[in-house]
């Protein structure tokens, strides 16, 4: 499976939500990092057909996907950011539902549903209606309609927001074992989500990739340095306006701050090796003292 994006740009009006985007994806999982307002839910609604570019195109395979139409909906599996459901449906009941307008014959449709159900680990509440789920089995339910199809491209919009940590690493572990044979593309503003299960990240920022690459390319790329310092209570407000801060931590009478900045911000400080947290607040977080927020 081989997607390939060509300067594909979506505007609003004035507005640029996609900006000349250039990607080659292939089998894996991709991780789509950047903060709430970047462009990645205007991405993915472009790759699922549901928005058509402005400018540039999309090609499945080397055809376009807008004249591939039902055959490339046919290979394509989707979980928006808000996931609608049907309170009164019970999860199997739903999934038949979904099936059906998926164009699944009805027997295909029982035994994929009671497939995807156990695999999902819903198989216990399976006869329970949807309204009375939990967020995460809600989540779960979602990824279990996206993979009906058997799709051979899997897009996650923001999959995990508003799962607690135990329902977090849960999803993650489903999705790496979903993603054999097949392209992920799973966008989140959670950078742990991406740390653990992306084979490449791409980082996107005002409708553009500002980076890619796997894990340890994209931390290599940090132009400036990561600071361990230990300093004075009295210290951490002129540091913290100056720098940006990625951790902060009280210790007794002292506070040890994570900097970033090229150069040594105190006399305390200790070089250390960067983390994809790091990477991420360099390009999008901003100082303490910066006056205007731009995301």
């Amino acid at each position: 499976m081989k997607l390939v994006l060509d300067n594909l740009t979506k505007e609003f009006g004035e507005f640029v939500a996609v900006d000349h985007v250039n990607l080659t994806m292939t089998n894996g999982v991709y991780g789509l990092l950047g903060v709430n307002g970047a462009g990645k839910t205007t991405l993915m609604r472009m790759l699922c057909t549901l928005l058509k570019p402005t400018g540039g195109d999309i090609y499945c395979n080397g055809k376009d996907i807008f004249q591939l139409d039902g055959e490339y909906r046919n290979l394509l599996g989707y979980l928006p950011q808000d996931f609608g459901f049907y309170p009164e449906f019970s999860v199997k009941d739903y999934l038949f539902y979904i099936a059906a307008i998926k164009g699944i014959r009805p027997i295909v449709a029982r035994k994929r549903a009671k497939e995807l159900i156990a695999r999902v680990g819903l198989t216990k509440v399976e006869n329970k209606k949807l309204k009375k789920l939990s967020g995460g089995m809600k989540r779960r339910v979602g990824i279990a309609q996206a993979m009906l199809n058997n799709p051979q491209i899997l897009i996650l919009d923001e999959p995990t927001a508003g799962l607690d940590p135990n329902e977090r690493i849960r999803f993650r572990n489903l999705i790496s074992e979903l993603s054999e044979e097949r392209l992920v593309l799973l966008s989140t503003h959670i950078v742990s989500d991406i740390e653990y299960i992306a084979n490449e990240i791409l980082m996107m920022k005002g409708g553009a990739i500002v980076n890619e690459g796997t894990l340890d390319e994209i931390i290599s790329t940090m132009p400036e340095k990561v600071w361990d310092c230990i300093v004075p209570q009295q210290s951490v407000s002129a540091l913290t306006k100056r720098y940006k801060v990625s951790n902060i931590k009280s210790e007794n009478q002292s506070v040890n701050l994570r900097i970033i900045s090229a150069e040594k911000p105190c006399e305390t400080a200790i070089c250390v090796h960067p983390s994809l947290e790091d990477v991420f607040l360099y390009y999008f977080g901003e100082k303490v003292g910066d006056e205007n927020d731009t995301f």
